[in-house]
């Protein structure tokens, strides 16, 4: 009884929920210790507590023991939780692994126009996710990880259900364009770069003309000093001393050869002299 599907589930592309994980891997699910000890009457409320303990996303590792994370993927599809509940388990942001599970439970059980509505959001979700396969751990991103369920035929070792593409779904009118992001980063880099370009032009225009009002009054006031400089003042004071100079000592001279030029005489006989 711990293995078989809830009562009143729904079939999921014609068939039991549980039967989108091949039967090898079920089998390893249902032998797990993990499964028997950690998975036995959960529902949906109680996994959530059991995701949020997760480490590492993955199918099976080592001696094709499965993972915590394929356990209860396993454990979703036999409780068949509603839509609403699937869809708060992936809007829980800081619970990356919890929106894992939530994501690749939506890509195997829900409608295709659904899965690209729901799923393309996490695009924009660049935190890390621990990966365990055989190989060991590696190191992969949510981005990744949701473009990969939507493109890949097989994730964590499970085949996933065929997904029509989108682009058939969009000639078909049920689901509108995607929305790029890199297109609206391009977008808003070109009005950036544009108005950067019209800011840079106004600086250097505005400093063009203040080094040219600058250099204007330089060369007034250097203009000014050499008019004001007491260089030439003092030739101008030198050129007027001169010219009155010159007249004075020409009256002196003049007036020392017309006093030679009388004689003793002429001066006793005119009292006037």
């Amino acid at each position: 009884m711990a293995n078989t599907t809830v009562t009143g589930a729904k079939a999921i592309h014609g068939q039991n929920p549980q039967y989108l994980v091949e039967t090898v891997i079920r089998n390893r699910i249902y032998e797990s210790n993990y499964w028997k000890e950690h998975c036995f009457a959960l529902t949906a409320e109680s996994l959530i507590d059991k995701a949020l303990e997760l480490k590492c996303i993955g199918g099976v590792y080592g001696n094709q023991r499965p993972t915590e994370f394929l356990c209860l993927l396993l454990k979703l599809l036999q409780i068949q939780p509603e839509k609403e509940i699937l869809i708060e388990y992936l809007r829980a942001e800081e619970f990356k692994y919890l929106r894992a599970l939530a994501a690749i439970y939506i890509r195997m059980t829900f409608r295709a126009v659904e899965v690209y509505e729901l799923l393309e959001p996490l695009l924009k979700d660049y935190r890390k996710l621990r990966l365990r396969n055989m190989a060991g751990y590696t190191l992969t991103f949510i981005d990744e990880y949701v473009d990969s369920l939507l493109t890949a035929e097989r994730i964590c070792d499970i085949i996933m259900p065929r997904l029509i593409k989108r682009q058939v779904l969009e000639e078909n009118n049920d689901i509108g364009p995607r929305k790029s992001r890199l297109l609206d980063a391009l977008e808003g880099k070109s009005d950036d770069g544009s108005r950067g370009r019209s800011t840079s032009r106004s600086r250097s225009r505005s400093r063009s003309r203040s080094m040219d009002r600058g250099s204007s009054r330089s060369r007034s006031s250097g203009d000014s000093r050499l008019s004001g400089s007491p260089m030439n003042d003092r030739s101008r004071y030198i050129s007027r001393s001169r010219s009155r100079s010159r007249p004075r000592s020409g009256s002196v001279a003049s007036f020392r050869s017309h006093s030679r030029s009388i004689s003793p005489d002429r001066m006793k006989a005119d009292p006037t002299l």
